[in-house]
């Protein structure tokens, strides 16, 4: 879902999405008819200096600013200095994912995550085996998971990257005349959401702008931490006077497609041959299209000087989107598009490919899959590769060992001689600026309903509260829908389906008896002494 107003910089109008029509985005409407609004008529700067440079008449500017109601008033403020009206203390709260700090945090860890239901979303019977099921996963799961924390250090930086994340944005904020506190709340780990919410309360936070770290909306990241939130606020009198708004997604902003542009051309400038100034756009990005990956009729190599582009994003599951209304898919798409765009002016024209990892369990994921899209790549002759994490700002396992490791090893084996990856964004400068700006960009709509606007391509502002996100993203909290729904006899796609489902049920049913007797063989190895 994307909303109107203004980047910090840039002049593009956000009403102008090719791209976005093009695919045509199938996001949730909050208002019945979106309103797009010229993107300098949302700049902040321009609010406050009470001009009219965009040859409106009276009549045309009313038209405009008259649905705002609240959101903007008649009287131009000087909005840096909004958060220090009377007794006002505003907080920003930083959404992200969490990872264990050490080895032995792992296995609590593994099961915080598994037991979410928007991780493993159980049919609402089974709704009792959640924990359960998470305790069992997470104990089997932990050794192999360990081996990978292990391999980075013994476990993940996620949380001290995230914490001078919110002390680099802090400052910023700061500089920017804006005067508030940053907090951290991880969803499955220490400091946990709830933490951050206790810091806010005993702070005295009057006007909160809640921050998911993840570019893209996603029901399983922002909108999971999102669905916490909302049941924190129901039960808690400060929290429901509390006003608050959330920045759902930001990909579009410029000033987050300009850093991840920066970084990418100084990764390339360490191949050979960067290939600026030639249109070398022939492998990815033209002729036919398979699976989400773009490939050119006819071409079965590729000169090996050139470097690929190689977009890795964090994979859901395909029901997510296809069933569940998760705009995912299509803000990652034009994400990619956004960047490469900004390298084009740049005069780099590199082909490029998107792809999706880290999937699990049995169920279809979204495609291509980036391991099989790195054999396919070494297969068509690709020599170069530059692998760029799109959906992750801060360094954790899955670009620490996921990408650097099992991918790089999976590269070479397939036929690709040089490796390149492109960090996460982490503290870079040009990122934090534009987040505090994002943040800034919002204050006028805490606790008001930002106009909706579908194809908004520069920056973004805030939807409105959580619970107005969740209605439009979720409303229905409905119970992903399996990959096939009809029983087909054979040896068929659908029979091992349902074959699956039946073990998994006789599973669910041994595991349902062993906790509730604490006898049987699990407890017999030792796989499940936490229930004795």
């Amino acid at each position: 879902m994307n909303v109107a107003p203004a980047s910090s910089s840039g002049s593009h109008n956000p009403c102008l999405s090719s791209s976005a029509a093009s695919r045509n985005l199938k996001f949730p409407v909050l208002l019945q008819q979106g309103i797009c609004i010229p993107q300098r008529m949302y700049r902040l700067s321009n609010l406050s200096k009470c001009n009219n440079s965009w040859g409106l008449s009276k009549q045309q500017l009313n038209k405009w600013m008259l649905p705002l109601g609240a959101v903007v008033t008649s009287k131009c403020q000087n909005v840096s200095t909004a958060p220090r009206i009377g007794d006002e203390r505003i907080g920003v709260l930083l959404l992200n994912l969490g990872g264990p700090e050490t080895l032995e945090d792992v296995q609590p860890f593994l099961f915080n995550l598994f037991a979410d239901p928007d991780i493993i979303r159980l049919p609402r019977l089974f709704g009792f085996l959640q924990k359960p099921l998470a305790q069992f996963i997470s104990v089997v799961r932990a050794p192999k998971s360990k081996e990978g924390y292990a391999s980075i250090g013994g476990g993940s930086p996620l949380r001290k990257i995230t914490d001078a994340q919110a002390e680099e944005l802090r400052k910023s904020l700061w500089e920017k005349q804006v005067p508030a506190k940053v907090y951290v709340g991880m969803r499955y780990w220490h400091p946990f959401t709830e933490e951050a919410i206790e810091q806010i309360k005993g702070d005295g936070i009057t006007k909160l702008v809640v921050l998911p770290l993840y570019p893209q909306f996603s029901i399983s990241t922002s909108g999971s931490s999102l669905r916490l939130l909302e049941s924190i606020f129901r039960e808690d009198q400060y929290l429901v006077n509390m006003q608050h708004t959330v920045i759902p997604s930001w990909y579009q902003r410029e000033g987050y497609i300009k850093a991840m542009a920066n970084l990418i051309e100084k990764e390339l400038e360490k191949f050979n041959c960067p290939e600026k100034d030639l249109n070398s756009r022939n492998l990815i990005g033209a002729g036919e299209q398979r699976e989400g990956l773009y490939f050119l009729k006819g071409v079965t190599s590729v000169h090996a000087c050139k470097v690929v582009i190689f977009f890795s994003a964090h994979g859901v599951p395909l029901a997510y989107v296809e069933e569940a209304g998760d705009p995912y898919k299509a803000e990652m798409e034009e994400c990619v598009d956004l960047i490469m765009e900004e390298l084009e002016r740049r005069k780099i024209n590199n082909s490029y490919a998107l792809a999706y990892q880290s999937r699990v369990g049995p169920v279809e994921w979204l495609k291509p899959y980036t391991d099989e899209t790195i054999v396919e790549l070494g297969r068509k002759g690709v020599k170069n590769l530059l692998a760029v994490p799109i959906s992750f700002v801060s360094e954790h396992i899955e670009t620490l060992e996921e990408i650097d490791v099992e991918y790089k090893e999976l590269a070479l084996k397939s036929g690709i001689e040089k490796w390149g990856r492109v960090p996460a964004l982490g503290c870079e400068q040009t990122f934090i600026s534009d987040l505090a700006a994002a943040v800034i960009e919002s204050l006028p709509y805490v606790g008001a309903m930002a106009v909706s606007n579908l194809e908004a391509r520069q920056s973004l502002v805030p939807l409105g509260s959580v619970e107005e996100l969740l209605a439009t993203y979720d409303s229905k909290r409905r119970e992903l829908p399996p990959p096939v729904t009809v029983w087909e006899w054979g040896w068929t796609r659908s029979a091992e389906t349902w074959n699956g489902r039946a073990a998994m049920l006789a599973v669910l049913v041994l595991l349902a008896l062993e906790v509730t007797t604490g006898k049987g063989l699990l407890h017999q190895w030792g796989i499940l002494p936490l229930f004795h």
